[in-house]
């Protein structure tokens, strides 16, 4: 049994013995391999090393401010903020310290599949269906009906008394001209119209004194016509020849009371108000309009109107009245529109949409017979004056025109200079594409004319003369006399007051603070820039 067992377990202890000499030729031969790549590696550095100090190969030395970019001839570098405008040299921006990029100036291009995720949409440019004399557009415009102040009466008490009756005892009740309103007792009344009778009895008579008597008969009548009285009133008086104290005050117009400003049994003094009437069967449309609105519009134009508590209708105005001025507050003008209301569906302080047509010419204040094309309304980019569109020149390749605009006529534009009839451009997608256009250093809705680094010769701006205005008066001349940026090449003052800044003793004015760094980084580069 033993000799069995040691039988079988002698030849296991070779293999384990074997094992731990396996693994160190391995490791010999691995040592010897990374040796050798070693010797291979710095024979290679030896003679790179070599070659340089015999002068068969220029040594590459990359400045530690340098960029990683390669300079391009003909290319622009922007910087990925838009801080600083486009410059000729590669680098990081003087501002935000990022690297400028290069700028495909040119078309955008833009692939099949990019163009459905962005869902960029064409349309042609189509011929005008007007002349530019015929041509139309609306102005929409909100206001508020109002009463029309021509028709708006007082009554008023002529004569001191009492009120002993009201016969119109609410507001909002509906009377006709001539209508009894009020009985108002007045002792001073009764007086009157007693000289008055006594007037006309002399005034009868024949004899020298007719003359005197006629003329105190005129006078006693006047007298009655300025206490209230009503010329028929006068006329029943000498009829009857019986004088009263009481005295019925009647509706000079057919209208509406508007205000009840007295109750029965006051005491009144004349000139104290009684009612208020209106005549509601024509009212004013008070709308507010932009200036540039109202400028294009004429007394006697007509207005369609919608109210919001008569859903449906459309009601016929005319342009009554334009302001000469522009509210302080609103920056509005104040257009007055009448609208007739003999059923009296249009009720005081209801909103109305109004809706005034406008010729081109009329707008304008001339008339020319060339011919217009027109675009959707949403094809046009319009912005601080510009207006701009994007044109599809290939498929898929777009780039930016910038289009003179004459009126707008609901949805549709009509197009003055810039496009011809057939051209495609953009008319969904085209903020993308300019967001696309700005990334890239191109004209964009955002400065058409790409506007470049400012020369030593232009001129300043009233904003940079109010900037350069806050130095000291012996550093604006210094800052007049340099004028750009030393860094970013950007006009002095054009991003606020100028940073001065004493290098090399020398004065250097900065356009912003993010410009100090770049400066005192690379004093020699920046300082060659200024004028001597």
């Amino acid at each position: 049994m033993n000799d069995d067992h040691d039988e079988r377990a002698r030849p296991e202890q070779p293999i384990i013995a074997t094992q731990p000499l396996h693994f160190w030729k391995k490791s010999t031969k691995l040592v010897a391999t990374l040796m050798a790549v070693g010797l291979i590696f710095s024979g290679t550095f030896f003679v790179i090393g070599y070659a340089q100090r015999a002068g068969w190969i220029e040594k590459i030395v990359v400045p530690e401010d340098a960029s990683t970019t390669t300079r391009m001839e003909g290319v622009q570098y922007i910087c990925p903020m838009m801080c600083v405008p486009p410059t000729d040299e590669p680098g990081r921006c003087p501002v935000c310290e990022m690297e400028l990029v290069a700028a495909s100036m040119g078309p955008v291009f833009i692939d099949p599949a990019m163009r459905r995720v962005l869902n960029i949409q064409t349309v042609p440019v189509a011929k005008a269906a007007q002349s530019n004399d015929q041509a139309s557009r609306e102005i929409h415009a909100v206001g508020e009906l109002a009463f029309d102040e021509q028709r708006l009466k007082t009554i008023a008490a002529y004569v001191d008394g009492r009120i002993e009756q009201l016969h119109a005892s609410y507001t909002g009740v509906k009377v006709s001209a001539g209508q009894s309103m009020a009985v108002i007792y007045s002792p001073p009344l009764f007086v009157a119209q007693k000289e008055l009778l006594v007037a006309k009895r002399n005034s009868d008579r024949m004899g020298e004194e007719e003359l005197n008597a006629a003329s105190l008969y005129a006078t006693s009548r006047r007298r009655l016509i300025e206490l209230g009285m009503t010329a028929s009133q006068i006329e029943s008086l000498e009829s009857t020849g019986e004088a009263s104290n009481r005295l019925d005050v009647v509706a000079p117009i057919g209208g509406t009371v508007i205000e009840k400003l007295a109750v029965e049994g006051q005491y009144v003094s004349q000139g104290d108000p009684i009612y208020r009437l209106a005549n509601l069967e024509q009212v004013w449309l008070i709308l507010k309009l932009f200036p540039a609105d109202a400028a294009a519009l004429r007394t006697g134009q007509s207005v369609a109107a919608t109210i919001d508590s008569s859903p449906g209708r459309t009601f016929a105005g005319t342009i009554e009245f334009i302001s000469p001025s522009i509210d302080r507050e609103t920056r509005t003008v104040s257009v007055r529109v009448v609208l007739q209301n003999p059923s009296g569906d249009l009720r005081i302080g209801d909103y109305a949409r109004a809706t005034i047509p406008i010729r081109n010419d009329q707008a304008t204040g001339a008339e020319t017979a060339t011919p217009l094309v027109s675009l959707p309304r949403d094809a046009v980019l319009l912005m601080s004056g510009h207006s701009v569109v994007y044109v599809e020149t290939e498929p898929g390749r777009f780039e930016m025109r910038e289009i003179k605009i004459g009126t707008v006529s609901g949805r549709e534009v009509f197009v003055l200079e810039g496009l011809r009839e057939g051209e495609i451009v953009a008319r969904r997608g085209n903020f993308l594409i300019d967001s696309q256009m700005q990334l890239a250093g191109n004209p964009s809705l955002i400065d058409p004319g790409k506007a470049k680094p400012k020369k030593l010769g232009d001129e300043l701006t009233p904003e940079m003369e109010t900037a350069i205005a806050a130095l000291t008066p012996d550093d604006q001349v210094l800052a007049k006399k340099q004028r750009i940026c030393a860094v970013a090449d950007q006009p002095l003052g054009s991003m606020g007051v100028p940073v001065r800044v004493e290098i090399e003793g020398q004065v250097v004015f900065l356009c912003c603070e993010g410009c100090r760094s770049g400066l005192l980084k690379s004093p020699e580069k920046y300082l060659s820039k200024l004028p001597k």
